[in-house]
């Protein structure tokens, strides 16, 4: 069997194994593109607020923190997903929390009205409530099977990157074909329609995938870790409140970055853990990522680290775009839409790939017969089918 059969062969295994679950992730990554705007525009009214004032009151991170460590007294930490909210903005917190079950990913979000500090919904996120997004951000990286599924999601990304890979190889000499749209779907039957779109939309795609999906798989490679399947198990000591208010340790953060914009805010609930403030700078691409941070030591309220993106090794400054390639929130509505479309395509050339498997395996094989010359050894011929 020659190197292109081989390759071939690889090529239509991996996606006849693996076409299912790249059609899931595919499908939850379109819409998880718009996850922010599509929760708000599904719980529009009971992420409302009324502001009551001018301003945000005075301490009201520390009054969240505070109500949610008394609802949760064992938590791994608490994230601000929302320190950017408006004035009629809920504050959105992830919960990180902890079952002790290893095929469970422990994930919760809490919303609370920053003027009356009233909840206004409270789940896991392996629950469709509080929000069904949030469920299907979790699935989408763990197929909501705790660190194994994360692991297994990885490997998916793995998998596709060879199907992308061979599928380079086998179509080469039809990449330059397609891109200068040399190539056009023949409609004569469902067998030229699935060639033809199977290899249009694999070149078009290619590279693009070829991205999500590395960066997918990348971020997923702390599931290989033995630390993180045994900290699942583990049960959560009971939390270890902060000294200083968050209030306090989130403005002397914005002291010592005054360019940031925060758009993640880790308050800690266990010792070993600090106070961080994540975020672009002002006037800085996306792209880059939010690893400009600011440490400080929430018993203390000393300055433990600060970091911006421009001082770190140039492999961390490239692993800092992983995020926002990933999740294609660095272009605006054209990148967003086009991230969708994308999203899109695995599920299409897994089933255009299964017509094609489909297609060959109901071929019937021709039959081989044999014709003995006089004087010669008896040598195959082939005769029609």
């Amino acid at each position: 069997m020659n190197l292109s059969r081989r390759l071939f062969t690889l090529h239509s295994w991996f996606g006849l194994l693996t076409g299912m679950f790249l059609l899931l992730l595919g499908l939850s990554g379109s819409v998880l593109v718009f996850r922010h705007e599509l929760d708000h525009l599904a719980n529009q009214r009971l992420l409302t607020v009324s502001p009551t004032g001018p301003s945000v009151p005075p301490g009201t991170l520390d009054r969240c923190y505070q109500t949610i460590v008394r609802r949760y007294p064992r938590l791994d930490g608490i994230a601000w997903l929302n320190p950017d909210a408006g004035p009629t903005d809920a504050y959105n917190f992830r919960l990180y929390l902890n079952d002790e079950r290893l095929f469970t990913y422990d994930l919760g979000l809490i919303s609370l009205d920053p003027y009356t500090g009233a909840i206004l919904r409270e789940g896991k996120s392996a629950d469709f409530t509080p929000s069904f997004i949030e469920w299907l951000l979790q699935f989408h990286f763990s197929f909501q099977l705790g660190v194994p599924g994360a692991a297994l999601t990885a490997l998916f990304g793995l998998t596709m990157l060879v199907s992308l890979l061979t599928g380079a190889i086998i179509y080469r000499k039809m990449i330059g074909k397609v891109l200068l749209f040399s190539v056009r779907i023949n409609r004569k039957n469902w067998r030229t329609i699935s060639s033809d779109l199977h290899r249009i939309v694999g070149v078009w795609s290619l590279l693009l995938n070829a991205v999500i999906f590395f960066t997918g798989f990348w971020m997923n490679l702390f599931a290989f870790k033995d630390k993180s399947w045994q900290t699942e198990t583990v049960s959560t000591r009971p939390n270890t409140l902060m000294a200083i208010s968050a209030d306090s340790l989130y403005h002397k953060a914005l002291q010592q970055m005054p360019d940031l914009q925060p758009t993640y805010v880790y308050l800690p609930t266990q010792p070993e853990r600090k106070f961080r403030v994540n975020g672009p700078l002002i006037d800085q691409w996306v792209l880059w990522g939010t690893s400009n941070l600011v440490n400080l030591d929430q018993q203390t309220g000393q300055v433990t680290l600060v970091r911006r993106l421009s001082e770190l090794p140039i492999g961390e400054q490239l692993e800092a775009t992983f995020f926002p390639l990933h999740v294609g929130n660095y272009g605006g509505w054209p990148v967003k839409l086009l991230y969708v479309l994308i999203g899109l395509t695995p599920g299409l050339l897994s089933i255009t790939g299964f017509l094609l498997w489909w297609r060959r395996a109901r071929k019937p094989k021709r039959p081989v017969a044999t014709v003995r010359v006089t004087g010669k050894p008896a040598r195959p011929i082939r005769t029609r089918a």
